[in-house]
């Protein structure tokens, strides 16, 4: 991208909280990441759950339990794949967004979690609206969730739905009736619907999303999967006020500038998040009451 592109895309995401790219991986790691996520789908269909094992013991590969089956793997969840797949690793450390990243949060990044979000023909995978901040604070908000498009993604097919200019509102608690059950309050999800925009775009593409932006998905309704790889970078002066809820070997490295020993603060209040206990946070939505 040249520098008056990146300029661009960097006003659009202060206004809006997110922006789209496209082009944000080469054809050849494009490919590289859905030969690699195939292989996964197909090792999954050998599983009857949850499989694999992550840094603090738990399940690496999360399972939808109602409709996953030999015949129709409904794998919806790889947490770190970075540690198990070095063509993950590869794009996480080099790619346009990562670029763009640094425009917008300036010059120092480092690189907080990965996981592959999918949403397979009929496994009914739905995320209900929530900030990925309350489940990742730090003591500035500069964190950037990068949700790169495995596939094409469709209105159809369970885009990402977002609520354009929410990053600059209100935090939203993530706990009801003393449970964490990562998704707001149930009660004005129809309100942030009809304030939503779809985020689509071809395989390759990315859409780069502030971390207090309000978002949410809808299950797929196609014969088409909808795969999403996601990473998570932050200003490097941002410090975690709470342990990673996806721990792994990689977490804080530089991948792009360097290492300066400070740490930047901003005035917010918010909940702190309840540690994991389940394989990924679909298992925490679940607990929502309609």
């Amino acid at each position: 991208m040249i520098s008056d592109t990146l300029k661009d895309y960097a006003t659009k995401f202060d206004r809006d909280g997110y922006v789209l790219i496209e082009d944000a991986v080469t054809a050849e790691q494009l490919a590289a990441l859905n030969d690699q996520l195939r292989c996964w789908i197909g090792e999954s269909s050998l599983h009857d759950g949850n499989f694999g094992k992550i840094m603090d013991g738990r399940p690496r590969f999360d399972v939808e339990p109602k409709t996953h089956g030999p015949k129709t793997p409904a794998l919806r969840r790889i947490s770190s794949p970075i540690e198990v797949s070095e063509s993950y690793l590869a794009v996480t450390r080099d790619n346009a967004a990562l670029d763009l990243t640094a425009e917008i949060f300036g010059p120092n990044i480092k690189l907080l979690a990965t996981k592959v979000n999918l949403k397979l023909p009929g496994s009914g995978t739905a995320v209900r609206y929530h900030q990925d901040f309350p489940f990742e604070p730090h003591s500035n908000d500069d964190l950037m969730t990068v949700l790169f498009f495995l596939d094409d993604v469709t209105p159809d097919n369970g885009p990402l739905e977002v609520v354009p200019g929410s990053h600059k509102g209100e935090i939203f608690t993530l706990w009801h009736d003393g449970v964490f059950t990562g998704a707001v309050d149930p009660n004005i999800e129809h309100e942030l619907h009809n304030m939503s925009v779809s985020c689509t775009g071809k395989a390759g593409s990315a859409c780069l999303m502030h971390t207090r932006l309000l978002h949410a998905s809808l299950p797929n309704m196609t014969d088409a999967p909808r795969s999403l790889f996601i990473v998570t970078y932050v200003a490097e002066d941002a410090v975690a006020l709470s342990p990673n809820p996806i721990p792994h070997i990689f977490d804080g490295e530089i991948v792009r500038g360097r290492y300066t020993g400070r740490v930047r603060s901003t005035r917010y209040e918010m909940d702190l998040p309840e540690y994991p206990k389940e394989a990924s946070f679909f298992g925490q939505q679940d607990k929502v009451k309609a």
